[in-house]
């Protein structure tokens, strides 16, 4: 029989078929960790945190497990927390409650002396008063107050050290603490104890609704960040990731407060050295394609440029498992084991064996893992300077070819424009794709204008002379329900052709309304597929009304941002 998964306070708790030992060796962690699995942790770097966590309000029934191992987090989540259960490849299965993905509508950024002309207030970024915030503050540290078991991690953000942050977690879920020791860069031992004082502090009182009479609130779900108290305050939702693309927003002022580009990005390195950077949203093939056998993985989702090359944001991946299999995706698939985390899957009861094809819960489905359960990754997750961007897109209306070679200016454009579709499950709301425009292919994160981003990037690509790709990953052959997603071995192929140089040298020819150049031929990809108008299983006058539709929305979006393109720029868009 297929569940959801369930509390299983009296199992033992230890994936089937492991010894202890077999545990202990799996068991991930730069720290080393006690016969217990917490880390050892002197006397008075535990007297710091508590002085820490008494000067937050936070009165503790009994101490707090600070950056406690996987073994223990297991224990205490299969003991304490519903839904939980144990994979039979060993991963964490948790659940995530009623939200199961990230709740954008009820982002709030403090509006304060140091941030009122900084921030790209509007959608993105909305207004929370200074006393609004105390109070979403009071109310998740007296939520928290009320647990009998504190979770605490402390790690970094960047593995550039002149560049990186010390965040701290704070959390009454060891699914929480779990996943944010997997996507956090972890301390070594001699870093843990000289941590001292973060530089971001998240409460996560996910389980306590928030109040929704609190002016700017809202609603019962607040995830709020004041930069200058440093904190983030998250109440009405136990999806996890919203801690995740916390730290990333985080990073993506201060980044460029610091003079280098943040990106939201995967990133990979060639046996030549030669780095290639993959922007793109959710769903659109980010994780996968970096996820490269042949090369090796510097990060899947965030990443920062600087004057030396790039570094990841995050010590792990968070990879959707929708559909995953091991044929398709060998990589993610194997990472999936002990110190894993996998969420708001369906699995068997009996053999424990996960259902990936099962979307009952979301289709959001994911598994959040430390980047070294990937074989290819590149630890320290730094990389040189970037030869390749890839912008990936998962266009719905089934028009855009699925690899176009970009100008400097038609670069500058599609990544301003940032033109994807919203996949089911990402968002509360969404269940089946959405054409959408988001600026810098990730503008819920950004905070400062998309100019500033765009502008840092077209500075970078020309100090570089980066070449720059638009690859589609969505429908071929008709619009979303008519034609079909573009077959994931073919986008590999474009990226393998990419990276040989194939596509450097190829043959192209120009693309209509887009005004795109489009090779004529790539290596194991069938030339139909490379240009819409002859994969396009309707009419003529069909494609050509759904090709105008896409370029009257392209330009509808960039009117925004024409003020501040230049000329160039604007002409590099669709013409009709």
């Amino acid at each position: 029989m297929l569940r959801t998964s369930r509390l299983l306070a009296t199992r033992r708790l230890l994936p089937l078929g492991y010894s202890p030992a077999a545990c202990k060796r799996l068991q991930y962690s730069h720290a080393a960790r006690s016969a217990e699995g917490r880390p050892r942790v002197h006397a008075n770097s535990q007297g710091s945190l508590s002085s820490w966590l008494h000067h937050s309000g936070l009165l503790q029934r009994s101490p707090a497990l600070r950056n406690a191992g996987p073994a223990l987090l297991y224990q205490n989540a299969l003991r304490y927390e519903p839904g939980t259960a144990i994979s039979s490849t060993g991963a964490l299965i948790a659940t995530s409650g009623k939200k199961t993905g990230r709740s954008p509508r009820d982002k709030r950024v403090v509006e304060e002396a140091s941030t009122v002309d900084g921030v790209w207030w509007g959608p993105v970024n909305k207004k929370l008063s200074e006393e609004s915030f105390s109070v979403n503050y009071e109310r998740a540290v007296n939520y928290l107050n009320t647990r009998e078991r504190l979770y605490v991690f402390d790690g970094y953000a960047g593995w550039d050290p002149k560049y990186r942050i010390k965040v701290r977690v704070v959390c009454a879920r060891a699914y929480h603490a779990l996943f944010m020791n997997n996507m956090l860069i972890r301390p070594t031992q001699e870093e843990l104890e000289t941590f001292g004082e973060p530089d971001f502090t998240i409460f996560n009182a996910g389980q306590c609704a928030a109040d929704p009479g609190v002016e700017g609130v809202g609603s019962e779900t607040s995830v709020a960040i004041s930069f200058e108290r440093k904190q983030m305050v998250i109440l009405g939702t136990e999806y996890a990731g919203e801690m995740k693309k916390g730290v990333f927003t985080v990073m993506h002022y201060l980044m460029p407060k610091a003079g280098v580009l943040s990106l939201h990005s995967s990133c990979n390195e060639g046996p030549d050295g030669d780095v290639s950077l993959f922007f793109g949203l959710s769903g659109t093939g980010k994780t996968t394609l970096s996820a490269d056998p042949q090369r090796l993985l510097i990060g899947d989702d965030e990443h920062v440029w600087t004057k030396n090359g790039v570094f990841n944001i995050e010590g792990g991946c968070y990879a959707k498992t929708i559909d995953l299999s091991a044929e398709k995706e060998p990589e993610i698939f194997n990472a999936i084991r002990f110190g894993s985390v996998l969420e708001n899957v369906i699995y068997d009861d009996d053999s424990r064996v996960v259902d990936y094809a099962d979307c009952s819960i979301t289709e959001n489905t994911r598994c959040a893992y430390p980047i070294e359960f990937i074989p290819s990754a590149k630890v320290p997750c730094v990389g040189g300077k970037p030869q390749n961007i890839v912008l990936l897109t998962c266009d719905a209306f089934g028009v855009l070819p699925p690899v176009a070679k970009l100008t400097p200016a038609q670069a500058m454009y599609h990544f301003i424009s940032g033109y994807t579709a919203k996949i089911a499950g990402t968002e509360e709301g969404v269940t089946e794709p959405e054409a959408t425009f988001s600026a810098c292919f990730g503008q819920p994160f950004l905070v400062w204008h998309p100019v500033k981003y765009a502008q840092m990037l077209a500075q970078k690509m020309q100090e570089n002379n980066v070449s720059v790709w638009l690859v589609n990953t969505g429908w071929n052959g008709g619009a979303y329900g008519a034609g079909k997603r573009i077959s994931l071995k073919y986008s590999r192929a474009i990226i393998d052709a990419i990276h040989s140089g194939e596509l450097r040298d190829a043959e192209y020819s120009t693309y209509g309304v887009f005004d795109l150049q489009i090779p004529t031929a790539v290596s194991n990809v069938p030339a139909r597929v490379l240009d819409p108008s002859q994969a396009w299983e309707g009419t003529p006058e069909e494609f050509n009304g759904t090709i105008s539709k896409l370029a009257h929305l392209f330009q509808a979006n960039f009117k925004k941002y024409a003020d501040k393109a230049t000329p160039d720029i604007i002409a590099a868009g669709p013409r009709l």
